[in-house]
């Protein structure tokens, strides 16, 4: 445990953002769910509609600094990937 003032504080922020950066993690998680739901489903229409939400979830994790943009960029490559592969 620190004993300095600044480093008590620097603790308690600390433990604030990596509860803030779980929610976002899982909210992030469960949309990309919800989408590969919909590709699973085979329901292309339905899965076409989600596809931009989820990208913008994602890309809004991004401007938060929860994940980098290139695992982002990722992100979406696979998930395109998975759409446009849906007869």
């Amino acid at each position: 445990m620190p004993n300095i003032k600044s480093a008590k504080k620097r603790v308690l922020v600390i433990e604030k953002k990596t509860a803030a950066n779980k929610a976002y993690k899982s909210e992030m998680r469960t949309e990309v769910k919800k989408f590969l739901a919909l590709v699973e489903s085979g329901d292309k229409a339905a899965a076409t509609a989600k596809f931009p939400e989820t990208c913008s979830v994602i890309d809004s994790m991004v401007s938060k600094g929860v994940i980098k943009k290139n695992t982002a960029a990722n992100k979406k490559s696979g998930l395109a990937k998975k759409l446009n592969a849906m007869e």
